[in-house]
């Protein structure tokens, strides 16, 4: 436990002794990345899942979707740069939060699936994606300067185009 709260502490002490664009690309960057990965890549699987199945199977196949999304994007990070060349910081902390924020971004639409009635776990689960959606919207508008109306607009496209694949496929 000591291990852990001084790791938390030292990711605390270099967050504050950081450049705002260091923190941009060490931290915010491949927080982003993961969020935005594991919100968009799990919906199709969630949906069609929840469509063929219902809400037991969207949970399970949510939970592994955000857990393989993870997985592969952590290590994606992880391995594409050591930091050296870019700046981007040390590659296992990079990596390590692109892998939590992919799972969970990915992880709590599946949440509303423990919900045993489809439909209206259908609908918290609409609900929760849309508020993925817009905290990604907010966080490219603080930390990347996009208009909240643009990144709103980009995020969400992204995010009915991924999520009508399941829904397309559930109805197939």
């Amino acid at each position: 436990m000591s291990v852990v709260i001084s790791d938390v502490q030292t990711a605390v002490a270099d967050w504050r002794s950081a450049s705002e664009r260091d923190r941009l690309l060490q931290v915010v960057q491949p927080g982003l990345i993961g969020l935005i990965d594991g919100t968009i890549s799990t919906l199709a699987p969630i949906f069609a899942s929840a469509y063929v199945a219902g809400s037991h199977a969207a949970l399970l196949v949510g939970f592994a979707a955000a857990l393989g999304a993870a997985i592969s994007m952590g290590m994606s990070e992880a391995l594409s740069d050591d930091g050296t060349l870019t700046g981007r910081g040390g590659a296992l902390r990079r990596g390590t939060i692109t892998g939590v924020a992919t799972f969970l971004g990915g992880s709590l639409h599946a949440l509303p699936f423990l919900i045993d009635d489809l439909h209206t776990a259908l609908t918290v689960a609409y609900v929760v994606v849309s508020c993925e959606l817009l905290v990604i919207a907010i966080v490219r508008k603080r930390y990347l300067k996009v208009s909240l109306a643009s990144s709103l607009v980009q995020v969400t496209l992204g995010g009915i185009l991924v999520a009508a694949v399941g829904v397309a496929v559930g109805h197939a």
